[in-house]
């Protein structure tokens, strides 16, 4: 079992950067696909980005190519989202999610065993 918190989030003016983290329990964290979705009100959750445990390729939806970043610290069981150059349009909710999606599905939410709770990101025009 593995149990996700999300943090950072807040409110940021278009152009800024922001950290959102993922603190995570469980003793196999180090094996785990992360990733991060995001959901804007009315739509469904939106991947972002990946990180696979055994050889730390990481994965990013078009949208964010070249502006976030993600990376994970197993020592600390926490993996992070650094989000530059952030848009209106990066406004949602964030949530970190864990599992073992094949390469293929990674950016499919219902290919993740745990989800968090997720954090609030507002960019302000």
């Amino acid at each position: 079992q593995v149990q996700l918190l999300e943090s950072g989030g807040g409110l940021v003016q278009a152009g800024g950067s922001l950290r959102v983290s993922c603190a995570a329990s469980g003793r196999t964290f180090s094996r785990y696909v992360l990733g991060w979705f995001r959901q804007a009100p009315g739509k469904d959750h939106e991947f972002v980005a990946s990180i696979v445990a055994s050889d730390n390729s990481k994965y990013y939806a078009d949208s964010v190519k070249g502006r976030f970043a993600i990376s994970r610290d197993n020592a600390k069981n926490t993996v992070y989202l650094q989000m530059n150059s952030l848009k209106v349009e990066d406004s949602a909710i964030y949530y970190c999610a864990a599992g073992y999606p094949p390469i293929a599905t990674m950016h499919l939410w219902n290919f993740y065993d745990y989800w968090g709770q997720g954090t609030q990101v507002i960019v302000s025009s």
